[in-house]
């Protein structure tokens, strides 16, 4: 799949500007998996306080919470790297694994707490 060689190829990307900055040393599971709660973290913030539609955002702050997210999966990538996770088929496992949890049926018949 396109999909999965692309992830991959973003995967190898990554991993070959690190190795050539040799930080590996400091790409600990720990350190990447706090590293993705932080830039996380900052993603939030470009919502904390407003609840507004996508539209809204001009070119300036999408460019901005791009670049949050590009961290959260430059870390996430990285993290599972060091691991020895294929987070493409880890990802494909849990939407199945979902699909199976919430039937389709019975998840439009959900009602969400709170709400």
């Amino acid at each position: 799949m396109a999909e999965c060689a692309d992830l991959r190829k973003l995967q190898q990307l990554l991993d070959r500007f690190i190795a050539e900055r040799k930080w590996e040393v400091y790409h600990r599971p720990k350190n990447l998996a706090m590293s993705v709660a932080i830039e996380a973290a900052e993603l939030m913030e470009h919502f904390q306080w407003c609840d507004r539609d996508p539209e809204e955002f001009d070119e300036k702050e999408l460019q901005a919470i791009g670049e949050e997210m590009a961290d959260v999966l430059h870390y996430l990538l990285r993290l599972s790297s060091v691991l020895g996770i294929d987070l493409y088929e880890a990802s494909l496992a849990k939407i199945e694994k979902n699909r199976r949890r919430f039937p389709i049926e019975e998840a439009m018949r959900m009602k969400k707490k709170g709400c």
